[in-house]
């Protein structure tokens, strides 16, 4: 009997990421000891969320190949510095209200300017990519590998560190984007090594989905259930009005805008990786996962709608000239 698991998880939007992250936190909140019970490899992978994502990092740079860095940098440029300008936006904004630390009781508890610097800041790539495929154009989708820059926490620590929230030692900064680099400097020296490397990325993601939710308590997921719904919708309707109108600044149709208006799965690592880099940030960033990862949820029923919507309105506009 064969049972069709890959194509049920991949059912659920962002399903690769998230139904590990859930089986993690499920283990976690029901058996919190199972990791050391067991001990040795299964420990690791119980704790390990580290040392797979660096792996991870280095396959994703390896998808990046220097001769589409020219051809898609205007689009994938504008549209990567528009996400880091929200980014310090709103790293300024919730830092001069809150701080370092996230909310403590009532209904914004667990809110932190961690959560959602690291939603806005990384696009869910695999979705932005299959959507232009549909309603793009190549130009649109190979700005993906511009984009890519966004993955892990370099940025969301640049951020941080701007607006004056956390000082973060060059070392760590340029430690948090040295595997992106390795990779893609391995990928475009040797393309069978790209191909290697690229290979990995969806293997890992599962991997390291599951280490995250070892981390996690599901009570606290309940508990930001509404907040997490409520940053989802914040990060498609704030991010889908500016990259639309940077997207139309660059001479595009604000279809890509609204398609990168997304969190990437990957983004639920980036509060880990932060609060590993900088303590300050301990005690906002389980919270900060739990919401990064509604996030990546709601955003991810939400873009793929609005951007056919928005595809359609812009050839009605586009008939009605024509007539």
């Amino acid at each position: 009997m064969q049972l069709r698991i890959k194509r049920a998880v991949e059912r659920v939007p962002g399903g690769m990421m998230v139904v590990p992250l859930a089986v993690g936190a499920t283990i976690t909140t029901f058996a919190p000891h199972a990791g050391s019970f067991f001990g040795s490899y299964t420990n690791a992978l119980f704790t390990g969320a580290l040392p797979i994502l660096a792996v991870f990092y280095v396959c994703i740079g390896a998808k990046i190949t220097r001769r589409s860095l020219p051809r898609v940098v205007r689009k994938g440029g504008a549209l990567l510095a528009a996400k880091f300008g929200l980014g310090l936006a709103a790293g300024f904004v919730l830092g001069r209200l809150l701080g370092v630390e996230p909310i403590a009781s009532g209904g914004l508890a667990g809110l932190s300017a961690l959560a959602v610097v690291a939603a806005v800041n990384d696009t869910n790539g695999g979705l932005y990519m299959s959507l232009m495929e549909e309603y793009g154009s190549a130009e649109d989708s190979a700005a993906y590998s511009v984009m890519a820059l966004e993955s892990g926490p370099f940025l969301t620590m640049v951020s941080l560190g701007v607006v004056g929230l956390a000082a973060f030692p060059w070392q760590t900064l340029v430690g948090a984007i040295l595997p992106l680099a390795a990779g893609m400097l391995l990928g475009n020296l040797d393309p069978e090594l790209r191909a290697l490397l690229s290979s990995g990325v969806e293997v890992l993601i599962p991997f390291f989905a599951f280490a995250l939710g070892t981390t996690l308590d599901l009570h606290r997921v309940w508990e930001a259930g509404l907040l997490g719904l409520a940053l989802g919708l914040a990060v498609v309707l704030v991010c889908g009005v500016c990259l639309i109108a940077v997207d139309r600044l660059i001479g595009g149709d604000g279809t890509a805008g609204m398609a990168a208006s997304t969190t990437a799965g990957n983004a639920t690592a980036v509060p880990l990786l932060v609060a590993t880099a900088n303590p300050a940030y301990a005690h906002a960033a389980a919270p900060a996962t739990v919401l990064v990862s509604a996030s990546v949820i709601v955003s991810s029923l939400l873009a793929p709608p609005l951007t056919a919507l928005w595809k359609a309105r812009v050839e009605r506009r586009g008939a009605k000239a024509r007539g």
